[in-house]
């Protein structure tokens, strides 16, 4: 099932957290979404902990932020990974978070890939495949056209669609490379207007939690806020999703925007 309907009247706001550098109390006030260093770029249980509670009190949807693991690199180098051992990976990060969350009274509700990983699955179908293998039946989160989503739909699986508006895209539509001068953005205030301009389009607009401006871009781009083109919608709200079984059972999505792309 593929929830990108692009005139819906809600968007939801997603965040990295758990990462080590991020400020995870002032992310968790604004966002309805949390993707959670699961410990292979960034985190370790502890952290995990107390993000899954403070998220799980604040009725923010938890997501598995899965990664290569190569904690040296922030997991933003690219690697070379035999598809069977990264869906172990995977699976192996999926399951650490899943207890976690379920010991604060929470769950894990999606599966968003990280750095490298997320760049690779776009267009890497045995990567993207291994993602699939190692995280049962959640959803999946990622880059519209993704080989990853694209490979769960067809396996039933539900996907979500994201949109950053703190970075810069190529003329082809693809994020422009870190290296790149510009590919990364911190005016809060352009970062808002881009998050006005990419909403339509996706089911979810992303800031980056390691950036030194994310609490005041994400306040200024929050579903939370009096904005008028956004209303609150957390990822999965109205899914019952249990991990390794299929479960996808939609009961309600929001109406249509009248304005689509």
């Amino acid at each position: 099932m593929h929830r990108s309907d692009r005139s819906r009247q809600t968007i939801d706001l997603n965040a990295d957290l758990g990462e080590e550098v991020t400020d995870d109390a002032g992310l968790l006030a604004i966002v309805t979404s949390a993707n959670v260093a699961c410990g292979y770029h960034a985190g370790n249980r502890e952290i995990m902990r107390r993000v899954c509670a403070d998220a799980t009190a604040r009725g923010v949807s938890i997501g598995a932020q899965v990664s290569y693991a190569d904690r040296a690199n922030f997991g933003r180098v690219a690697t070379d990974v035999a598809a069977a051992v990264l869906a172990e990976q995977v699976r192996d990060q999926v399951g650490i978070l899943t207890e976690i969350a379920s010991s604060e009274g929470g769950a894990v509700r999606y599966v968003k890939p990280h750095g490298a990983l997320y760049h690779r699955v776009i267009d890497d179908e045995d990567q993207a495949s291994a993602v699939l293998d190692g995280s049962g039946e959640l959803p999946l989160l990622g880059f519209p056209g993704a080989s990853m989503l694209a490979l769960a739909r067809r396996a039933g699986r539900t996907t979500f669609t994201e949109a950053f508006p703190d970075r810069a895209y190529t003329p082809l539509g693809r994020l422009r490379s870190r290296s790149e001068p510009g590919a990364v953005l911190v005016d809060p205030v352009e970062i808002s207007r881009r998050s006005a301009e990419l909403a339509a389009g996706v089911d979810s607009v992303c800031v980056h939690g390691d950036s030194a401006t994310a609490v005041e871009a994400g306040g200024r781009c929050s579903p939370c806020a009096d904005r008028g083109w956004l209303a609150p919608q957390r990822l999965v709200t109205h899914i019952t999703v249990v991990h390794r079984v299929a479960a996808n059972l939609w009961t309600k999505w929001p109406d249509l925007w009248s304005h689509g792309t």
